[in-house]
């Protein structure tokens, strides 16, 4: 197996897994900031906890703090994400995800300061009216979760545009680079409860008992596992096509939400032929990068 096929097969169950967020998500009854939280300090504590010292010795300054700054970004995107499932539902909230394609057409050329491609330009435009189908049938009332995903799509855009950027440029180990950036993710959510709990007094922060399976589960099966393996897949594919890839989350998501909520009664017919037309840009992208950037030689 070629290390380009391997990547996107460790892509793909990445992908897999981070279908089953949104449901955790919806079971744990914590909201967004806390359970970001405890998602973040269980998983990076473990990280720290079996990384060689060896590891750690190779990491620069300069490298800690860009990583740090990632970490930042990967923070508010969870808190976004999460925010966006308690604002709407778990299946909105997963298909707002849909358009960090779009995003990361722009974000990646910007940031890696290549050209933008117009094919890859165009599947992004070309999944927004799936989204619009898809926004377009929701109560009004999960339209402010909509849009907070929608920021939390550019946010996942950016910060897996900077890790590509990262890793060409001043590669560090993956395990290493899953534990800072996690760690800083741990910091800013911890800066953020304290005015949280001033605002909102009767926020819970400590897990319900039923809670602290699904958060084990949420931080070690779902974030440690496959934030380690995307990073490892980024060393051999561009940020556009992960996150491209990753517009298969939605679809896990949504028939995993219909699955154990039966939230498919809140949804019509043009949500899924929105989610159609996601899947439809999704799938061709291989074949038309294989041909025009063939043709750009």
């Amino acid at each position: 197996m070629s290390d380009k096929l391997r990547a996107y097969f460790y892509l793909h169950f990445c992908v897999f897994i981070w279908g089953f967020t949104a449901i955790l998500g919806k079971l744990i009854t914590l909201t967004a900031v806390p359970l970001v939280w405890w998602r973040v300090l269980i998983a990076s504590s473990v990280l720290a906890v079996f990384i060689p010292r060896a590891q750690w010795k190779m990491v620069t300054r300069t490298a800690f703090f860009q990583m740090s700054g990632i970490g930042v970004l990967v923070a508010l995107h969870w808190l976004c994400f999460y925010g966006a499932i308690k604002l709407s539902n778990a299946s909105v909230a997963v298909a707002t995800m849909a358009t960090t394609s779009f995003f990361a057409a722009l974000t990646e050329p910007f940031i890696l300061k290549q050209r933008v491609k117009w094919y890859e330009l165009g599947i992004g435009l070309i999944i927004l009216p799936g989204m619009a189908l898809v926004v377009g049938n929701i109560d009004w009332d999960m339209r402010t979760g909509f849009a907070v995903g929608a920021v939390g799509a550019l946010l996942a855009a950016l910060f897996s545009s900077l890790n590509k950027k990262m890793i060409e440029n001043n590669p560090q180990p993956p395990l290493v680079m899953s534990a800072v950036e996690l760690g800083a993710a741990t910091i800013t959510c911890t800066m953020i409860l304290p005015w949280l709990l001033w605002s909102t007094p009767d926020t819970a922060v400590w897990p319900g008992e039923g809670d602290w399976y699904w958060l084990l589960l949420l931080s070690l099966a779902c974030t440690v596992l496959p934030y380690y393996l995307s990073l490892r897949a980024m060393k051999y594919i561009t940020a556009f096509a992960a996150n491209l890839t990753i517009n298969l989350e939605p679809v896990y998501g949504v028939l995993l939400a219909a699955l154990f909520f039966r939230e498919d009664k809140e949804l019509n017919s043009n949500f899924y032929i929105g989610m159609a037309v996601i899947l439809l840009a999704v799938f061709s992208h291989p074949f038309l990068k294989q041909r025009f950037d063939r043709e750009a030689l």
